[in-house]
């Protein structure tokens, strides 16, 4: 009886997050290193040492959602520059997700952060992302402490709750997320298939 009652909590501490399937709050964040920028340099999670709070966004070109949050993430990048890193991050692979099409992206919204690409998907998979756009912040210790959404709607004109800024200034503040986790809403990031 014991051994059955073992058997059927052991899952539940193995399950991540309420929508992230891969992470739970708390977890380290997985590192990355030699990913290729649009500014014509490799990147790693360990160039942003100096920051308080690391916020990766996975977004792409190819979504009219993503297109749709560009705006704020630039604003929100400003906002909280000097102790807040922003980087996005686009693992597709279609054409127009591809790393010469993300420079003309970059350069046209003038974008104020890294814009990082990983054919590989890895990173993505790592983290367990599955839309973009996507939010993960990260602690000083590089520990999660939010994923999921930046905010509830996506009309800009329309959002009541901005998820991402309550997230970052209680980070900041050294105080935990009230909202750890939300439903990321968005397009499904195009990962390849293999095959078993």
């Amino acid at each position: 009886m014991r051994a059955i009652t073992l058997a059927l909590l052991l899952p539940a501490a193995c399950v991540a997050g309420e929508f992230n399937k891969k992470l739970s709050l708390g977890d380290p964040a997985p590192s990355w290193k030699d990913l290729p920028g649009t500014d014509g340099k490799k990147h790693a999670l360990a160039d942003h040492a100096d920051k308080d709070v690391v916020v990766i966004v996975f977004t792409c070109n190819s979504c009219a959602c993503s297109e749709e949050y560009e705006d704020r993430i630039i604003a929100f990048a400003k906002k909280y520059k000097d102790k807040v890193a922003l980087v996005a991050v686009n693992v597709n692979t279609i054409p127009e997700d591809r790393l010469d099409a993300m420079k003309k992206k970059a350069e046209k919204k003038k974008f104020p952060f890294p814009y990082l690409y990983d054919e590989s998907q890895k990173i993505a998979s790592d983290y367990g992302a599955t839309y973009t756009p996507e939010f993960v912040v990260l602690t000083r210790d590089r520990k999660v402490a939010y994923m999921g959404a930046m905010d509830d709607r996506t009309n800009a004109a329309d959002v009541k709750e901005r998820y991402l800024e309550a997230a970052v200034d209680s980070v900041l503040k050294g105080e935990k997320v009230a909202k750890g986790e939300t439903n990321p809403h968005g397009c499904l990031i195009r990962f390849k298939r293999t095959r078993d």
